[in-house]
Formats: C-alpha cells, sequence, structure tokens
C-alpha cells in the first residue's frame, strides 16, 4: 500500500489489486461511518482510492501502513436486477474466444453476480466484477456505442448508459435507465452496489 499526497488535503493510495483496492474503500467507509476517519471523498479506481478533504494528510498516510484491511464485506442490499436483450454484435466473438456457443455466453454471464467496483469512463458507467472469464477488448474501439449496451472487457462488465466511443465487445442490449440527472441519486449504480443481469426475450 503506497499512499501519495495529491495538494494540500488529499491522498491517493495504490494498491497491488482492483480486491484491495474493494476492500480498502469498503473498510474506509466504515472508517468513516464510524466516526475514526475524517475525509469528505472517497473516491475508488481499478488500484487506487483518492481521499480527498484532510485535515492531516501526512499522519493519516503513516497510520495507514499499519492498517489491517479485511477482505470486501457481503452486502446486505437489495441486488440491481438489469434486464438484458444477449443480442449484442460481439457475442458471436465472446463466445468464440471463450469456446462456447452465443447461448452459453447468456447462461454464464446471466449465472453471475457482480459488484460495482468503481465508477468511471461516463457519469452512470459502472465498472462491475465478477466475470468468471476474461474477455479481450475489441482491436478496433467503436466511434459510437448506443445507450443501454452490455458490454464485456478485460475481468469487467459495464453498461453504457449514454452513446459514446468505445471499445468493449457488445453483448446485449437493456432499456433500463442507467443515469438519471432527475433521480437521486443520478447513478444507478454506485460502488460496491449489486448487480445481476436478468435475460428477457427480444421484442
Amino acid at each position: 500500500m503506497r499512499a501519495l499526497p495529491v495538494g494540500d488535503r488529499a491522498l491517493l493510495i495504490e494498491v497491488d489489486s482492483g480486491q484491495e483496492a474493494e476492500a480498502l474503500h469498503a473498510e474506509l467507509l466504515r472508517r468513516r461511518a464510524a466516526g475514526e476517519l475524517a475525509v469528505e471523498e472517497l473516491v475508488p479506481a481499478a488500484r487506487t482510492v483518492l481521499l480527498d478533504g484532510l485535515d492531516a494528510p501526512s499522519r493519516l498516510a503513516e497510520r495507514l501502513t499499519s492498517w489491517e484491511v479485511p477482505p470486501v464485506p457481503p452486502r446486505t442490499e437489495d441486488v440491481v436486477e438489469i434486464p438484458v436483450r444477449y443480442d449484442g454484435p460481439d457475442l458471436g466473438d465472446v463466445a468464440a474466444h471463450w469456446g462456447v456457443d452465443e447461448a452459453e455466453v447468456a447462461r454464464i454471464h446471466a449465472a453471475a453476480e457482480f459488484r460495482v467496483a468503481f465508477c468511471g469512463f461516463a457519469p452512470g458507467f459502472g465498472y462491475l466484477t465478477g466475470l468468471p472469464r476474461e474477455v479481450p477488448r475489441r482491436a478496433t474501439p467503436r466511434t459510437a456505442v448506443p445507450a443501454g449496451s452490455v458490454a464485456l472487457a478485460g475481468p469487467y462488465t459495464g453498461v453504457y448508459p449514454r452513446s459514446s466511443p468505445g471499445g468493449w465487445q457488445l453483448i446485449g442490449t437493456t432499456d433500463l435507465v442507467l443515469w438519471d440527472p432527475a433521480r437521486v441519486p443520478a447513478a444507478l449504480l454506485t460502488p460496491g452496489t449489486r448487480v445481476r443481469f436478468t435475460p428477457v426475450a427480444a421484442p
């Protein structure tokens, strides 16, 4: 675990894996809720957690090295279910990479339980861990991926909240709104949220 100063009131904590970043983020949230940590913002990423709004970053950096960080605790909140039509243009490529047919790709994906590790790239886009098999990114990114596209890349699953460029493998489509500024919170998926994909038939 490495603590790097960011400005006068922030620290960027680097760890060695996504699992460690998730566990550290969960422990920081727990300590803040218990009144043991005074921090304004906690922002997880693939292998880092940013702590912003600290009164004494250097003192916290010294203490962090002695912390015992337990594994990510189980969440008790309800699972967010995302209905998906497994009709994506890259479904066949993913099936070939996994050595299965397209129906089996859908079965494997829908059988997994995912967890939002962190958010980024676009408002409402969550990087979901839990994919049983990894998938390479496309060799050539698309200039426009439709909103609602369910996609895979590396160890992650994601859902494009709006049309944007992207290089992930598209395996399906959902009509669920991932980002709505009129909703509180605007993002349906936030770090730590449990997610399942529910297959639905194409209209």
